[in-house]
């Protein structure tokens, strides 16, 4: 039920959307519709398999969940021995996502909420924006954004009566201390990498709560395929039994 949900809201943001995504991997709406689907399609081995009996249902369910928690044990293990690239796959994606900030409303709101949270702008720095076609500050680009940074970037006081929304206007063209009294200078993957590291015992805790359930799914899986092949042995030994009763 919970994978069908995640699907009809995937699909649903997917509808309201206007434009198509070159980069799909930082669609949220593509990656919950993703996620929902293989849950679905998952659980309903598990279930189906658990009320009919079926070994093979059940052997498929505990196969795919074994897989998934192979994979995040692995992309753990990876994540801490290859630290380097792992560094360099979240900063293609960052720098991916700020190309594409203004053609997903979606992600422009995952990007605005990371910057606010992490106090950062940017990937390396708030002159990442130029990676983005509105924000880039060449002098061919006719954007009334050109030069400037997201609102989400903005220093923010909480006395301030009215909150100016173009604060981050032609803060590229400033200079590091210049534009720290107005903006966040600092990038996010350092922000991002340094929240990891200061919370690994929390990001821990969250995975094996997410690793327990995943190993008692296969361990009842296992248990519930060897009672039901007990009883088809025992139904085709009492079958036998009374076959040579007979003769």
């Amino acid at each position: 039920m919970i994978s069908m949900v995640m699907v009809a809201v995937g699909v649903y943001a997917r509808l309201q959307k206007h434009t198509e995504m070159s980069c799909l991997e930082v669609d949220p709406a593509i990656l919950l519709i993703v996620v929902g689907v293989l849950t679905f399609l998952i659980t309903f081995c598990g279930c189906i398999g658990s009320l009919r009996e079926n070994i093979c249902l059940l052997k498929t369910f505990s196969f795919c969940v074994t897989i998934i928690f192979l994979l995040q044990l692995a992309a753990g293990v990876l994540g801490f021995v290859f630290s380097d690239e792992a560094r360099g796959k979240v900063s293609q994606v960052i720098n991916g996502a700020i190309v594409h900030y203004r053609d997903d409303l979606d992600l422009q709101n995952l990007i605005d909420f990371g910057q606010k949270e992490f106090s950062c702008c940017g990937g390396v720095s708030y002159k990442d924006w130029s990676q983005n076609m509105y924000f880039n500050c060449t002098d061919a680009n006719p954007s009334r954004e050109r030069c400037s940074v997201p609102f989400s970037c903005c220093l923010h006081d909480n006395n301030q009566a009215v909150i100016n929304t173009m604060c981050g206007q032609g803060m590229q063209a400033r200079g590091y201390l210049e534009a720290s009294a107005f903006i966040y200078t600092n990038g996010c993957i350092d922000k991002l990498i340094n929240w990891i590291h200061s919370h690994l015992f929390l990001l821990g805790g969250i995975a094996l709560g997410l690793a327990l359930p995943q190993l008692v799914g296969i361990l009842l899986a296992q248990l519930l395929i060897n009672q039901i092949g007990d009883q088809i042995k025992l139904q085709l030994y009492n079958q036998q039994h009374r076959a040579d009763r007979w003769h």
